[in-house]
């Protein structure tokens, strides 16, 4: 979708690994990365053939602009309060050409991810110094039927102490998710259980949706 779309827009775009890809495929239309992490987009500067924009899709301002919206990483889920999503979809809407589409995903709530958020379930990477950073995460506040609460807790022998990072994320299930959608002027034109296009079912880690305007 990425390759066939002549402008796209990476909303929440981190330190842009995605768009770094596909320009490397041969992308040549236009690329915008959107992220509200100065610290993300200091990584993605880079590569200055991408327009990197920090802010988030409603202070972007945007119309018109985009054949294409991506938001990975489950960076739609960052959105918990009704007005904060209602306002992200109205300013997706506006921000994409009469024939554009907005492809993101959610974690699917009846797959229960949450439940396997256990610190024996930490995993641990080595950067480029050559340090191993083990990341563990722990739920504090449990599945209420609309948010999780939880940390990360990264540590290394490298550091002095571990790192501490607080998260609420929003699960919303497909209806859910359609409903919002058509408040915003947007309907669904596919919805997936992974980026594989698998079908979605009740057992699906994702939640993926297609959607243009209605």
């Amino acid at each position: 979708m990425i390759m066939a779309a002549r402008a796209v827009l990476d909303v929440g775009c981190g330190t842009g690994a995605l768009l770094h890809e596909v320009r490397d495929l041969g992308h040549a239309g236009r690329l915008v990365g959107l992220d509200p992490a100065a610290g993300m987009l200091a990584q993605a500067l880079r590569r200055s053939d991408i327009d990197w924009v920090q802010g988030d899709l409603v202070s972007a301002g945007f119309a018109n602009a985009f054949d294409l919206i991506v938001m990975t990483g489950h960076a739609f889920q960052v959105l918990v309060e009704d007005d904060d999503l209602r306002a992200a979809l109205a300013a997706a809407r506006r921000a994409l050409t009469p024939s554009g589409r907005f492809a993101f995903e959610t974690r699917n709530p009846a797959a229960r991810e949450w439940e396997r958020w256990r610190p024996d379930q930490a995993g641990s990477v080595i950067g480029p110094d050559g340090a191993t950073v083990r990341m563990a995460r722990e739920v504090v506040s449990p599945f209420d039927g609309r948010t999780v609460s939880f940390t990360h807790t990264f540590t290394s022998s490298a550091w002095d102490g571990p790192q501490l990072s607080q998260s609420t994320l929003r699960f919303l299930d497909a209806p859910q998710l359609a409903a919002f959608l058509r408040g915003a002027g947007l309907a669904v034109e596919a919805q997936f259980g992974d980026w594989g296009r698998t079908p979605l079912a009740d057992s699906s880690p994702e939640i993926i949706t297609i959607a243009r305007l209605s």
